[in-house]
């Protein structure tokens, strides 16, 4: 009988959540980025910063995680009438609370701010949310909000194809002066501050143009009909809730804890250099990529709103040298064949991606896995992270261990995605090499024509990929295999020269169990949500 019941429940916890929708009707009041902040503090900086170069824009890479951490609180406490944020992923963690707290405080100077998050993170916050945008500078929407906001799980037998197409864009613009677009989420794994792993990752601020292309694909999306208010999704706001929130969230920021962050933070000394802009700066033209909204409702198929006909237009155009970066790499059968149409024009290509030690997703990696020897065989160069601890060597587009890691730091992974294309362009932005970015999630990314930082990026590959990744190899093999019908095998070589260490046909330094779950994911028909 019990277990006749717990299958009555389950179907009937089934049926509510097919039964469970947004509302039909949800006013959506239309804001838009501020166009008279000439006149702030960042507003003079950046005049006088473009007065020699005024048709060009700015970058500045942000490659350590306390480093973009320190540029995102030196921003909020120099801004003056508006900050915008959006993001895929705000963890309620240290990090993620310190941003609050500084944006509040920065709501209570007179700042407005507009939060946009996708709802992939939010489970169990609509009442604090909703307490926050009571705040009277402080609005709040969530993007492509779950239907069943209690039983969030069963949203992904019910409405599949829609929750499972995120906004994974990445922007935090100021004054609309000066933005940050990249690869980092709000996190501690993403800003050094999590002794478990640490993500190797890349975004960079930008001034000049380029920040008005930001904002205007930022207010695309805030004032999409895919973008809720909180309230609107059933929690109307608590004042006390609010109240209580901000007592904790200041409570909080003198905690040991947070005050070790912050005092890592100091030790940077960059605040006040990024408060003034006061940075090295890489000036050309620049294009910002982005999907529209309605990608994530639209058939995959349906390219009119994608941003990636764009980016594989300039991978295409590569005359002497490509370098993709991505966490998450998985080329199909159609960039298997793109990358060496480009190695038979005498492209050199180069690709660095996670091994599947280092790698979070091993669904990801299992779909990857499979074109490996075929990259190989089309002539691509192809590197793996290596999961070293975080703190001992640098990842691609950081700076090791500058000012020192978080203590215990155990294992790095790879979340840049950036492109660098005949030592001249680079790209920099949220966009994976996989289905899921190409077809599936929206994503926003920077392009900027600049030789001298084409050619320093590509250096410092070369400089340091032996150091922290593996290089990918066929090999012939022995009389013994090659009765068994196989002509090559896999190597992984770890170093140069006669010091390098060599793993055959194995996943180095992934345990039994992870290649056995690699292996069965492998199976599974599920590339195109990869």
């Amino acid at each position: 009988m019990s277990v006749m019941r717990l299958v009555l429940a389950a179907w009937l916890c089934l049926g509510l959540s097919a039964c469970a929708s947004l509302p039909t009707a949800v006013p959506h009041e239309p804001s838009f980025a501020l166009d008279d902040t000439a006149a702030t503090h960042l507003g003079r900086i950046v005049a006088q910063k473009r007065a020699t170069r005024p048709q060009v824009s700015a970058i500045h890479p942000l490659r350590d995680g306390l480093d973009a951490y320190a540029a995102r609180l030196a921003f909020i406490h120099a801004a003056e009438r508006s900050l915008d944020v959006q993001t895929y992923l705000f963890h309620n963690d240290l990090t993620g609370r310190l941003l609050v707290d500084a944006l509040l405080s920065a709501a209570d100077r007179g700042v407005r701010i507009r939060v946009l998050l996708d709802d992939i993170d939010m489970g169990g916050r609509d009442a604090l949310l909703s307490a926050l945008a009571l705040h009277p500078k402080v609005r709040i929407r969530l993007f492509n909000p779950f239907p069943n906001r209690g039983l969030r799980v069963l949203n992904y037998l019910t409405h599949f194809g829609s929750v499972t197409r995120r906004m994974h864009n990445k922007s935090f613009i100021v004054d609309n002066q000066v933005a940050i677009v990249g690869g980092r989420n709000i996190g501690d794994e993403y800003f050094d501050a999590d002794a478990g792993i640490r993500f190797g990752d890349l975004d960079v601020a930008v001034l000049g143009p380029a920040v008005a292309d930001i904002s205007r694909a930022f207010d695309l999306y805030w004032n999409s009909d895919l973008a809720w208010p909180p309230k609107a999704l059933g929690s109307p706001g608590d004042r006390a809730l609010l109240e209580r929130a901000r007592a904790t969230l200041s409570a909080e920021v003198s905690a040991p804890e947070q005050s070790a962050y912050l005092e890592r933070l100091r030790a940077t000394g960059l605040s006040e250099q990024y408060a003034n802009l006061d940075v090295d700066l890489h000036w050309g033209a620049a294009e910002i990529l982005y999907d529209l909204p309605d990608k994530v409702r639209l058939d995959p198929g349906d390219r009119s709103t994608h941003m990636s006909p764009r980016l594989f237009a300039l991978l295409a155009g590569a005359e002497r040298e490509l370098i993709i970066v991505s966490p998450y790499f998985v080329p199909g059968d159609a960039g298997v064949s793109g990358l060496g149409r480009l190695v038979e024009r005498g492209v050199k290509v180069r690709i660095l991606t996670n091994s599947l030690a280092s790698s979070d997703v091993p669904a990801v990696h299992a779909g990857y896995a499979r074109y490996r020897e075929a990259l190989l065989r089309a002539g691509v160069e192809l590197y793996e992270m290596r999961p070293l601890p975080a703190q001992s060597r640098g990842l691609p587009g950081r700076d090791g261990a500058r000012h020192g890691g978080s203590a215990g730091a155990s294992r790095a992974s790879l979340h840049a995605k950036t492109v660098g294309i005949d030592r001249r362009r680079t790209f920099v932005g949220s966009f994976n090499f996989d289905p899921r970015s190409a077809a599936l999630n929206t994503e926003l990314g920077i392009v900027l024509d600049n030789p001298e930082l084409g050619e320093a990026r590509s250096a410092s590959f070369e400089h340091r990929i032996h150091d922290i990744a593996y290089r990918l190899e066929l090999q012939p093999v022995d009389d013994l295999l090659a009765l068994a019908g196989r002509e090559h095998r896999l190597v992984w070589k770890a170093g140069q020269g006669e010091s390098a260490v060599q793993h055959q046909d194995t996943e180095p330094e992934a345990g039994f169990w992870r290649q056995i779950q690699v292996w069965l994911l492998s199976f599974l028909p599920i590339e195109d949500q990869l």
